[in-house]
């Protein structure tokens, strides 16, 4: 078993192509001998967003703080602390904070989707 705070975590800048104020923390997976999940906790700051994309695995989304929306395709629906997503396998979506303070949610991805591609979705047909 093994427990940390998840401030012991570093926070990085999520660097890719699409991604603005966008920042992840890996708090389990491989390197944690995690064998089939990892966890991540994503902050967005206000106006902050993933890129639009999709990718050939699913995974699931926990909010925990603030408010915030995800494109699931060209529908936006909101997202509160509480709320649960399954994104399944090849979804289009991205998600974004619509609110004034950050916006924290937790995603779960299997182990063996940590190095599969993600396809960034290019932009044009969202409004703003």
């Amino acid at each position: 078993m093994r427990i940390k705070r998840n401030t012991e975590v570093p926070l990085n800048d999520v660097t890719m192509e699409g991604a603005a104020g966008c920042k992840v923390r890996w708090l389990v997976g491989e390197a944690d001998s995690a064998p089939n999940f990892a966890m991540r906790q994503f902050e967005l700051e206000p106006g902050g967003h993933t890129p639009r994309h999709f990718h050939p695995y699913e995974h699931e989304i926990f909010v925990l703080e603030g408010e915030g929306a995800i494109f699931d395709g060209q529908q936006e629906q909101p997202l509160r602390p509480g709320d649960v997503v399954l994104v399944s396998p090849d979804d289009v979506h991205q998600f974004r904070n619509v609110g004034s303070t950050p916006f924290k949610m937790l995603c779960l991805i299997p182990n063996s989707a940590v190095d599969k591609k993600v396809t960034v979705v290019p932009e044009c047909g969202i409004e703003r």
